[in-house]
């Protein structure tokens, strides 16, 4: 049973996995604020609260932008059956899109799959004996002429096999990050895995292509929907791609994005 006096900004966030910080900017931009204050002007949740957070966390989930959810959940010029199916359609509607997104992006924050201008056997020696070349032809047919896509060519066209050794080299340290934070406990909302996560979303903006956060959600969303991403997670640590992408999540969210 919820306290009678509601829940503190730090009980909220420890329940719905997200920080402190993501529901202040919540209450600075009236997405949502507190049923309630202590005498003191402490925040005071209560369930309606709970309630609504949860909703947010689930349109987040799927991509909307703060400003589009403030209109949903505040809409109340419909009744609720006409309110689900409206409702119903904009999920259907973002569903589209970010798999659109996805198809686009999926790839391209790896290296192997953008162009890379190495022989087979540098292939073999800087990604080793899993890489498949069949992932550059499927890569291609997918993602050929969308803006990431020609970004990062553009600029890992004249990367040669040292680069691509440094990039690698990047994606590993990364990785071991993630592990070490992941099995040492800390929650995926915390500012150290949220670091890790920020530091991944620029090293592809820096190696590759722009790498929005709204882009980074849908790299996000691939680690658990593209079995490849999840598996390559799972390997390193069993848990750690669900870790990941709420930990990116929780990244977007603290940025605003």
């Amino acid at each position: 049973m919820p306290p009678t006096d509601g829940y503190t900004v730090g009980r909220l966030a420890e329940l719905a996995k997200v920080t402190v910080r993501t529901l202040h900017h919540y209450d600075e931009i009236g997405l949502l604020s507190p049923g309630g204050r202590t005498p003191a002007g402490y925040r005071r949740y209560g369930d309606a609260d709970l309630d609504r957070l949860q909703q947010i966390l689930f349109y987040r989930e799927l991509g909307f932008p703060l400003e589009e959810i403030a209109a949903i959940l505040d809409d109340r010029s419909v009744g609720p059956s006409e309110h689900l199916r409206r409702q119903h359609r904009l999920i259907g509607d973002r569903i589209r899109h970010l798999q659109e997104l996805a198809a686009a992006v999926e790839r391209a924050m790896e290296a192997r799959t953008m162009g890379i201008q190495l022989t087979p056997e540098e292939k073999f020696e800087v990604f080793g004996p899993d890489y498949d070349e069949n992932w550059e032809a499927e890569a291609e047919r997918k993602y050929g002429g969308s803006e990431p896509w020609e970004q990062s060519r553009r600029r890992t066209g004249a990367y040669t096999k040292a680069d691509w050794e440094a990039v690698k080299a990047e994606s590993d340290e990364l990785n071991s990050r993630l592990v070490a934070a992941f099995t040492a406990g800390l929650p995926a909302g915390s500012e150290q895995a949220m670091d890790i996560v920020e530091a991944h979303r620029r090293q592809i903006t820096a190696r590759f292509y722009d790498c929005t956060y709204e882009i980074h959600r849908g790299l996000a969303a691939m680690y658990l929907a593209d079995p490849r991403f999840t598996a390559t997670y799972e390997r390193l640590a069993p848990g750690l791609a669900q870790w990941t992408h709420d930990a990116i999540l929780a990244n977007a969210d603290r940025h605003g994005g």
